[in-house]
């Protein structure tokens, strides 16, 4: 009797470990977000629908991936394949079985940050209202691509601010809502909504597109559906986890990986580089016994081929325009109308950029005259964050959306007007006089 007692002790004490081992190891779960919208920039979202089927498949419930994207390709009337969306030339669908959890005017800054604190009662009524759940024994994913520009990302609505981010993540470590965390960001000048703002001793690592300063790229055009399919960075790391072991494979040396072959920006780094070292891809990206696809190097060759037609962000627009331009015949109507839409994109370029210098020149005008070929021609770091916020949104409040890809393009000078000293009412005084004039314009992007 005393020996079955003593068994049954044993054995519930070995339960009870193994119970609490099981409890210990967390879940995974991921936000995936694509900030924009539109056939040009169809690319962000496929991206995003691509990370999706690499989790699901890798055994992360969809319960546990909570997915942003404004899901208007699908049906888009410029779809040759209605219901299909790739990220490869003649690649497969990624769009089935996506959840649909934020789509059109719910993919917002605000909601994102509600995401990622799981504020559920926030988020109630809106898209699916799932939020992370996550604790601090949980590993948190997280993947971004749109445009970008000096401190700061975009989305359909609005912009998220490098210093809004920084602070939510900080909060999220405060109240214990990750164990460990891996941020992947897709976006150009990328690097600037980290780089001085991510500390290396909260447990998480981040990898960006680029660094503080330059685009990251478009590429796979696709003649049939007339677009970027997909873009470098992202492309490279996600082709990484469908043919990689990421059982046995580092953050690390995916960066590597990532950054060998994503060759036209500077692939960075932040946070604790230690974590991307000692753990593998698939403590973020989860991983089945059958997650591995094995990529012949001729494949691999004609892959990196393929990649050579890439295009700066800011270029995607006209570059789209003059390759359909060029599959017209010379005189028909479409050519007429596709002309005419290259044109206008030019123009817009350049009424954007001319405004954006008239401001610096105007913030000027009481004094520091000299200084305007200094923040017109050389980036600065941006540490005056409150003060960049202010004035972009004045520009955007009086002069056009800065979430316009030429705006976004020209947003380091006014990130410079700041870094010099002028104070924000100086550079609002300045939109004022110059967009009060123009008036609000409203341009395509």
């Amino acid at each position: 009797m005393i020996l079955q007692q003593r068994i049954l002790l044993i054995a519930s004490i070995t339960l009870l470990v193994t119970v609490g081992s099981l409890t210990a190891a967390g879940q995974n779960w991921a936000v995936l977000v694509a900030g924009s919208n539109g056939w040009y920039n169809y690319r962000h979202q496929s991206d995003v629908c691509h990370a999706y089927q690499i989790l699901h498949k890798n055994g992360i419930p969809d319960s546990n991936i909570i997915v942003m994207m404004y899901d208007d390709l699908a049906k888009n009337k410029e779809n040759p394949t209605p219901g299909v969306i790739i990220n490869h030339p003649n690649g497969k669908d990624v769009y089935k079985g996506v959840p649909h959890d934020y789509t059109g005017k719910t993919v917002t800054p605000k909601n994102f940050i509600n995401v990622l604190l799981g504020k559920k009662d926030a988020m109630k009524g809106v898209g699916s209202g799932k939020v992370l759940e996550s604790g601090p024994d949980d590993n948190v994913f997280i993947y971004f691509t749109d445009h970008g520009a000096t401190g700061l990302v975009a989305f359909p609505t609005g912009v998220l601010y490098a210093k809004d981010l920084n602070t939510t993540i900080a909060q999220m470590h405060s109240e214990n809502k990750y164990k460990e965390m891996v941020i992947y960001i897709e976006a150009c000048e990328s690097g600037s909504m980290l780089e001085g703002l991510l500390p290396d001793n909260i447990n998480i690592y981040a990898t960006t597109a680029s660094n503080a300063e330059e685009s990251s790229y478009a590429c796979y055009y696709d003649a049939k559906r007339q677009t970027y399919l997909g873009d470098l960075y992202s492309v490279n790391w996600m082709e990484d986890s469908d043919a990689e072991d990421v059982t046995k494979e580092s953050l690390f040396k995916q960066f590597q990986v990532t950054k060998q072959k994503t060759t036209e920006s500077h692939v960075m780094q932040y946070g604790d580089l230690n974590l991307g070292a000692k753990h593998n891809v698939s403590e973020f990206q989860g991983a089945t016994k059958n997650n591995k696809q094995s990529v012949s190097p001729v494949v691999d060759r004609m892959n990196s081929l393929l990649k050579r037609d890439t295009v700066a962000t800011v270029d995607v627009r006209t570059s789209i325009l003059s390759k359909r331009l060029a599959s017209l015949a010379v005189n028909s109507a479409e050519r007429v109308t596709v002309e005419r839409e290259l044109s206008n994109a030019i123009q817009q370029r350049n009424v954007i950029s001319a405004t954006i210098d008239n401001i610096a020149k105007k913030a000027f005008e009481v004094n520091r005259g000299d200084y305007y070929e200094l923040v017109t021609k050389q980036r600065m770091t941006l540490t005056e964050h409150d003060c960049y916020k202010d004035a972009t949104q004045r520009i955007h409040e009086k002069c056009f959306d800065i979430q316009n890809e030429y705006v976004l393009n020209k947003l380091w000078i006014v990130a410079n007007l700041c870094q010099i000293g002028l104070h924000s009412f100086t550079i609002n005084h300045a939109v004022d006089d110059v967009c009060g004039v123009l008036g609000r314009q409203k341009f395509e992007y």
